[in-house]
């Protein structure tokens, strides 16, 4: 399949579709998951950190191992859509894990039986994101780079950037609203129908990248290629943004996993389940906000050039992060910084996955999603929850008793100052990035 200099109809529809319905999945996993955790099956902080980490190594193998596999076979189409499908009911399961059907089948007492919930839930978290991971993280990711070029890259990236942040909005507000009347498990079953119909429909829209021929190199080669001395040395442009990939998503990480349980608990908005309008308000605000902002600067990034505006969006996203802190429990002051926060989080993200995309070997775009994903997915996952989980154990002075009368530590706004801090280093990585940027416009 050649590359597209426009992105057609059909290429907007199916990277539309697909990346936000993957988003969508992504979201509730991100975030809904933690609260379920939380909330529902009587976790801690720590064992959201572990089944972050427990995921987040998941997704890099998976990546690692199934966009090898896209790249050996030469196919990536059977992958998307057989993987969304499947994607779709791992999701479903999950209206099926309880404390209370758990103690049915083990015969024990609910409350005997949460050790073992908590432990099934991080046990198919990994199983969805096995699918998920296959589907939208190697298939899908390596898909788009091989359908688009440098000059139609920004705007792809844009739309890419802008699905998380609608996902987020459609999320929080939709799932959110919709959980507290119906509960987990409908919505649960809900999102999987979608995700599921998603890849139905993949089966009639997506064109093959690739001709299904496969490689002459084998499986061993095409897995351990990114890993190669020669190759890091060879795409030391690729290598330098995915160390600033790296610092983004630790930083990123260190606070988005217990967002919404910031949200609830520390900013007290429990009510917010019977009043959605406390958060639907600026919900959409952020999403007119944010989404405007992305579109109307795509131009900006491709006239001004990646190297100069990646400055910029560093600082937007680390003093976001910083008045973050400064919010305490003031809903409207914490909604106003969060935006500032989510905005230089998506500019960042269109800028880095643009600069991975094109610096990435043409023909081994489903080899490199593994090593993509150990900077933006393990490492990040596996550090971040984990650097809060120690932040919020030292600083918090609240708990939460949840519905098995246990007492567990309420997030602190801690979490985004350490955030901050860490994303602050990322500037070291960006001037290395910028020169390589400014060598690939001179090329």
């Amino acid at each position: 399949m050649e590359k597209s200099k426009k992105l057609t109809p059909s290429l907007l529809f199916n990277i539309i579709l697909f990346g936000f319905m993957g988003q969508v999945a992504w979201a509730v996993e991100n975030n809904f998951f933690n609260m379920y955790l939380y909330n529902r099956i009587g976790g801690t902080e720590y064992d959201i950190a572990n089944m972050v980490a427990a995921s987040a190594a998941t997704a890099m193998l998976s990546s690692l191992f199934m966009g090898s596999l896209s790249d050996k076979l030469n196919r990536r189409k059977i992958f998307i859509s057989a993987g969304y499908i499947v994607w779709g009911i791992t999701v479903m399961s999950f209206a099926f894990i309880t404390p209370e059907n758990v103690a049915k089948v083990t015969g024990s007492p609910v409350v005997a039986a949460i050790p073992a919930t908590v432990m099934l839930v991080i046990i198919m978290d990994c199983v969805m994101t096995f699918m998920g991971s296959t589907s939208n993280d190697a298939a899908f990711n390596a898909w788009v780079t091989d359908v688009t070029n440098p000059s139609n890259r920004t705007i792809t990236e844009t739309i890419l950037a802008a699905c998380p942040v609608v996902a987020l909005v459609v999320v929080t507000a939709a799932f959110g609203s919709l959980s507290s009347v119906f509960g987990y498990g409908p919505c649960f079953i809900g999102l999987g129908l979608l995700v599921t119909v998603c890849g139905v429909i993949g089966i009639f829209t997506i064109k093959d990248s690739r001709n299904g021929v496969k490689t002459s190199a084998s499986f061993i080669e095409c897995l351990t290629y990114g890993f190669r001395p020669s190759v890091i040395k060879n795409n030391k442009s690729l290598y330098i943004a995915l160390v600033c990939m790296g610092i983004f998503s630790i930083a990123s990480q260190v606070f988005f996993p217990y967002l919404f349980i910031y949200i609830q608990h520390y900013i007290n908005m429990d009510t917010l389940t019977s009043t959605p309008i406390y958060i639907i308000i600026p919900c959409v605000l952020a999403l007119i906000g944010v989404v405007v902002l992305l579109v109307k600067l795509f131009t900006l990034i491709d006239k001004v050039g990646k190297a100069k505006i990646a400055f910029p969006c560093s600082a937007i996203f680390v003093v976001g992060l910083a008045l973050v802190f400064f919010a305490g429990k003031n809903f409207w002051f914490f909604a106003v910084t969060i935006l500032l926060a989510l905005a230089g989080y998506a500019l960042l993200m269109i800028l880095l996955n643009a600069a991975i995309r094109d610096f990435t070997p043409e023909d081994k775009a489903g080899q490199l999603q593994g090593i993509r994903m150990i900077f933006s997915v393990l490492l990040p996952m596996v550090i971040g929850p984990r650097v809060a989980a120690g932040v919020i154990n030292h600083f918090a002075v609240d708990t939460y008793i949840n519905e098995y009368q246990n007492a567990v530590n309420i997030p602190v706004p801690h979490i985004y100052l350490t955030a901050a801090i860490i994303a602050v280093t990322i500037f070291i990585p960006l001037i290395f990035l910028a020169r390589e940027f400014k060598k690939e416009k001179t090329a």
